[in-house]
Parts: structure tokens; C-alpha cells; sequence
């Protein structure tokens, strides 16, 4: 057998190894209900709870493996259950990892077949391996756009159905009944959880946590003041509605002006990629020097340097705030 299929096979090994013994740990470890009864029941004081959970966070922490890579990586929207939630995955978590990692493997056997350097391999398996996160990313990104596409028509119908006579959470309800997901969806947990005795303040709040859009925080605000201070509901929303539609109409403006730039920015992060691979392809010994040389290894690492610092700065340019 070649070097690069035992390495291949120790890694899948011990990954496998790490795994197992982790779920296993995972199942020995108390859940909280059953050290809730044992606190109840005087067999555990609150201060050993209170350490047990501290070990757990601990365990889950040190020993979750691949689970704890993706979860700090989706630490920025919350956590990793929140991004699939806002995401609205049609996949689990645990299948999710298990892609992710059959994903990386599978950058590294078509670097192999591609006859790649052996320090393209590592980088090889991140790319392919962050695919499914990328993948899980722009769901969720586009399930934020249709949903702040869909809110100044939800407002509108709120807006009526206030004015008609009925209840805020019969407003609500209308949402749920006249419009598509995802914002039928997410109005439909917040009517279902107010009926189950949360106060639909709460609610709402809960639903811009898990839809953090600034449009949807005016309303919720606006909600909030409103059944403390009292005033024409209705006519607050339309204002927002307004709002919300002049918005976008001056968005369209600023991406139809930057779409140039954007437009050239892809090209900018993607030719110099395009170009190593394609003299890589012709003479890969003229490329090989980068590899295998000192200077070449150091104007490797200040090219991806220089490369990801461009990328941000064109990122800033043409990302423009409405």
C-alpha cells in the first residue's frame, strides 16, 4: 500500500476510535433530569449538581470532537442547533457531521487522484469539508432574505385585521393562513406559543432570536411599547411596512450600482486560484518550487495572506448598509 492510503486509513481509524469513545462517555453521563431527582431526592446536594454540570460543559466541550469544531465555527449566529433551526435543515445534526467529515475525505482522495503536493491535502480536506457548513450558511441565508421579502405584506395584513376588529393574535393567524414559509411558519410557533400561556411579547422576542432581522425588531419593539403605552397599532405598522418598502427600493439602487464591483471581486479572488491550477496542470514542476523551496513556502503563505485581506477589503467596499 502506498504512504498516502495508510495515512488515509489511520486517520478514518482513529477519528472512528474518537467517536465511539466519546458517545459512549456521552451515554455514561448522567442527564440533568435524573441529577434533578437525585437532588430532590436528597441522594445529591445542589453544589455536586452544580459541579456535574460543569463537568459536562467541560466533557462537551473537550470531548464532542468534530461537533465542537462546527459549533464554534456557528458560534456567531448562536450555536449549532440555532443555525440548523434558522436554517430550517431538512438533515440532523449527526448526519450533518458525518457529511461534513465524508466530504473532507473526499477532498483528500481527489487530491490524490489529482496528484496534488502533500501540503494541498490538509487544505484540500478543509475545502471540501466546510462545503456542507457553506451549504448550511446560504440556506439559511436565503431563508432570511424571503423572510424579510415577506414581512411588510405580514404588517399589512396584521394592519387590517386590527383595523377590522380582531386581536393581535388573530392577526397573527391571518399571517399563518394567507402567506408562504418561512414567515408562515415562523408566526405560526409565535400564535401556537402565546395559546400555550407565553405572553406574546415573549413570543415575539423568541422569534427575532431565532430571525434576527432589523425589520422584525421594529415591530417587536413596536408591539412591546404598544401594549404598555397604548396607541393605533395598526397605524404603526403601516408606517413600518412603509418603511421596510422604501428600504428595499434603495437597496435595489446600491446593488445595481456595486454590482460592477462585486461583479469584479469574484473575478479578482478567483483568477489567481484558477491560474495556479491551471499552470499546475501544465508544468507542475515550475509550480513545485512554492513547496519545496523556503522563499517559495513563505510567498505561498503572503499570497493566501494578501489574498484573504483583498477579499475582506472588497468585501467592505461594496457591502454598503441600508
Amino acid at each position: 500500500m502506498s504512504p498516502v492510503l495508510i495515512s488515509l486509513a489511520a486517520f478514518a481509524a482513529v477519528a472512528m476510535l474518537v467517536a465511539a469513545v466519546a458517545l459512549v462517555l456521552k451515554d455514561l453521563q448522567p442527564t440533568k433530569v435524573e441529577d434533578r431527582l437525585q437532588v430532590l431526592a436528597g441522594l445529591k446536594t445542589p453544589e455536586l449538581e452544580a459541579r456535574g454540570l460543569l463537568k459536562e460543559e467541560v466533557f462537551r466541550e473537550g470531548v464532542s470532537g468534530l461537533a465542537g469544531v462546527f459549533h464554534g465555527l456557528a458560534r456567531r449566529v448562536g450555536n449549532l442547533n440555532n443555525l440548523f433551526e434558522q436554517a430550517d435543515s431538512p438533515i440532523s445534526g449527526n448526519m450533518f457531521i458525518g457529511i461534513s467529515v465524508g466530504a473532507a475525505f473526499a477532498g483528500v482522495l481527489a487530491a490524490t487522484i489529482a496528484r496534488a503536493p502533500i501540503p494541498l491535502f490538509p487544505i484540500a480536506a478543509m475545502v471540501f469539508g466546510s462545503l456542507p457548513l457553506m451549504w448550511l450558511m446560504l440556506r439559511r441565508r436565503a431563508r432570511f432574505k424571503r423572510f424579510g421579502r415577506q414581512l411588510p405584506d405580514a404588517l399589512e395584513l396584521v394592519g387590517r385585521a386590527l383595523r377590522s376588529g380582531h386581536s393581535l393574535a388573530a392577526g397573527l393567524h391571518v399571517v399563518v393562513d394567507e402567506l408562504p414559509p418561512p414567515i408562515s411558519t415562523e408566526f405560526a410557533i409565535v400564535y401556537e406559543t402565546q395559546n400555550l400561556g407565553v405572553s406574546i411579547d415573549q413570543a415575539l422576542k423568541e422569534m427575532l432570536n431565532r430571525m434576527p432581522n432589523m425589520d422584525l425588531k421594529f415591530f417587536v419593539t413596536s408591539v412591546v411599547i404598544q401594549r404598555q403605552t397604548g396607541g393605533d397599532m395598526a397605524e404603526i405598522l403601516d408606517k413600518i411596512s412603509h418603511i421596510i418598502r422604501e428600504r428595499f427600493k434603495i437597496l435595489g439602487q446600491v446593488q445595481a450600482l456595486t454590482g460592477e464591483g462585486r461583479i469584479s471581486g469574484i473575478i479578482l479572488m478567483a483568477l489567481p486560484v484558477l491560474l495556479f491550477l491551471l499552470i499546475y496542470y501544465l508544468n507542475p514542476d515550475y509550480v513545485s518550487v512554492l513547496f519545496t523551496d523556503p522563499l517559495g513556502k513563505r510567498m505561498m503563505v503572503g499570497a493566501i495572506i494578501l489574498q484573504a485581506v483583498g477579499g475582506v477589503c472588497i468585501k467592505k467596499i461594496v457591502d454598503i448598509k441600508i
